[in-house]
């Protein structure tokens, strides 16, 4: 039964469909609503908002579970197996959704310290960070997809798996014992290309990321900096993709687990934006849950007939995060290395 696909594609497009329609609808609310002034975002706003991405997380796994459960139950290709049980198998996948929302919720605040050093390094005023975060976000979106796609269909093949739990051994052990290397968007060979290509102003022009000067079209430094996010982004879904595909090898609920995830960080930048220094031992927490995961890609998957316990996986990764955030705060880091 691992081997058969819960929601293939075919008969569930309409669902990934509706569900980028939803998250478009929200990102229109967002922009065209909440934020159609430029303004500088508080912390209160920005946990407010944390707290309402996290709910609709929560609730769209609650309304999953009792949609798959029905689902499942009336799919004629999974009652026809010996021992299939549809509750369980629902249960199940919302467990998994549950999980990898949690793990790439906890990877993006690497996406945060990028964010910081980069928005400083081309001087982008508060009151227009959310402007540049929610377009990068838009574009992570598309990228993300893309990232899945392509996952979906080589994790069909048994040795791919294999090398994703050893690059992701390779990366927690990176993560945990490699030290930070610094942001330079000046040394980036696609900023550099771009900047042949087209001409950039010295300074910005308000919220617009391009402008005419003398009748030719010049790039603002603020769609600089929106590239150089979007090309951190994707060094980033190279590490959390195969992440989340050793907990599910559902393309449907990595999907929306990564969405979901991603729709969040903007308001857990301008939460910890200011205390971001303080979660010092979060790094090492984050390669133990990518160690883990790229294990149970290489050897507990197999161990456990296929399918390592996901209520296991979940308790490892919550545990672990929570400790090391735990730490970083019994223990803070001292006021020089900040």
């Amino acid at each position: 039964m691992n081997d058969v696909a819960l929601f293939p594609l075919y008969e569930y497009w309409w669902f990934y469909a509706a569900f980028t329609a939803l998250v478009l609808a929200l990102l229109a609310v967002d922009l065209g609503v909440f934020h159609r002034k430029a303004h500088t975002v508080s912390v209160r706003e920005a946990a407010g908002w944390s707290v309402m991405w996290v709910a609709l997380a929560l609730l769209f796994n609650l309304f999953a579970y009792y949609f798959m459960t029905g689902r499942l139950a009336a799919d004629p290709r999974l009652t026809c197996l010996p021992g299939f049980d549809a509750e369980k198998a629902a249960h199940r996948s919302a467990l998994e959704f549950l999980a990898g929302y949690v793990m790439e919720y906890s990877l993006s605040v690497d996406n945060i310290f990028v964010f910081v050093v980069v928005l400083s390094y081309f001087r982008v005023p508060s009151q227009l960070q959310h402007r540049v975060l929610f377009f990068g976000i838009l574009g992570a979106l598309a990228f993300r997809g893309l990232f899945i796609a392509a996952g979906s269909a080589l994790m069909r093949f048994e040795v791919v798996s294999l090398i994703f739990g050893v690059f992701l051994l390779y990366t927690g052990l990176r993560v945990m014992f490699v030290p930070e290397r610094g942001v330079t968007p000046e040394e980036n060979a696609i900023i550099k290309v771009f900047r042949r290509l087209v001409p950039v102003t010295h300074g910005l022009h308000g919220r617009r990321f391009f402008v005419v000067v003398g009748r030719r079209l010049h790039a603002t430094p603020l769609f600089v900096a929106l590239l150089f996010l979007e090309m951190t982004d994707i060094v980033f879904a190279v590490d959390s993709v195969p992440a989340i595909f050793g907990l599910t090898r559902e393309p449907l609920i990595v999907f929306t687990s990564n969405i979901f995830a991603i729709l969040g960080l903007r308001s857990m930048y301008f939460m910890l934006v200011g205390a971001i220094d303080k979660f010092h031992m979060l790094k090492y927490g984050l390669g133990l849950v990518l160690l883990f995961v790229g294990l149970k890609m290489v050897w507990l998957n197999s161990a456990f007939h296929g399918h390592f316990p996901i209520e296991v996986s979940l308790g490892i990764i919550v545990g672990v995060i929570g400790v090391s955030i735990s730490l970083s705060l019994i223990f803070p880091k001292p006021r020089e290395e900040s």
